[in-house]
């Protein structure tokens, strides 16, 4: 890294699963859930890059046998990112396209398959080196017209928001305070994908509510705190989206990842 100038290549995921076309779907789904991972590549028998699949795809599949294989449900990617490309332009095009990771490639003429850039990895190398860019307070870049859900919420309801909003997760209130976070990982860790589809028995299953799936033991923190302890709490602890609240534990506002990478590169 020489100044501001950060390459792809020194802040990228090079060891990050990948899939094949013909895997099945089932497999997909396990390797991001027990990887944690955000995305996931789709290569080719030559390690080109064929596509994508991220959480979202997945949490359609509703059998642990179902037939559908990943090229099935894979994806073009909005954005690929090439490994000599300058990583201060890769995340800004990654903020305009609302994506947190995305795949790189050798160049843009050779599309092998090299690894994954991630909001993360961009956020830890600025801590490391520039950590005077998260100088400010997070009610300064946190958002505040918040989407929230009750723990009472059946959660076939709160997958379809995440879907059609594009929702990576929400917060759970009761009574405007703050009691919990659900998360597309949880409904993925869950295995309560898509609660409405039919069980074996050929009776539609009950959704179950919010609070059978959500985290309670959330790390939240006041407006006042500084961007950099929150960006830190991001990486330490593999979280996307850390909610603000109130010295009486109201919610006032979200921060997440894309807030703390704008901050950065703006």
């Amino acid at each position: 890294m020489r100044g501001d100038y950060l390459r792809v290549k020194e802040i990228m995921d090079s060891k990050h699963p990948v899939a094949h076309g013909d895997d099945p779907a089932t497999k997909a789904r396990a390797l991001v859930r027990d990887y944690g991972l955000r995305i996931l590549p789709v290569v080719d028998e030559n390690e080109k890059l064929q596509g994508i699949i991220n959480r979202g795809s997945l949490l359609t599949i509703s059998s642990s046998v179902s037939p559908i294989q990943v090229k099935g449900i894979m994806a073009t990617p909005k954005y690929v990112a090439s490994l000599e490309e300058d990583a201060y332009s890769a995340v800004k095009q990654m903020i305009r396209l609302d994506e947190w990771c995305v795949p790189v490639v050798s160049s843009a003429q050779d599309k092998t398959y090299r690894g994954v850039l991630g909001l993360g990895g961009f956020i830890e190398a600025i801590i490391r080196t520039s950590p005077e860019k998260l100088a400010k307070e997070v009610s300064a870049i946190m958002s505040t017209n918040v989407v929230c859900c009750s723990s009472d919420d059946e959660v076939e309801q709160v997958w379809r928001l995440m879907q059609e909003q594009s929702f990576g997760g929400l917060p759970v209130v009761k009574k405007e305070k703050l009691v919990g976070m659900i998360t597309q990982k949880d409904l993925l860790e869950s295995g309560k994908v898509l609660p409405g589809f039919e069980s074996k028995k050929g009776r539609f299953r009950a959704s179950p509510k919010v609070h059978m799936i959500m985290k309670e033991n959330v790390v939240a923190v006041e407006p006042s705190v500084k961007a950099i302890r929150v960006a830190k709490v991001m990486i330490s602890k593999d979280i996307g989206r850390v909610p603000v609240t109130d010295e009486k534990g109201k919610l006032v506002g979200m921060v997440d990842r894309e807030d703390i990478a704008r901050l950065i590169v703006k």
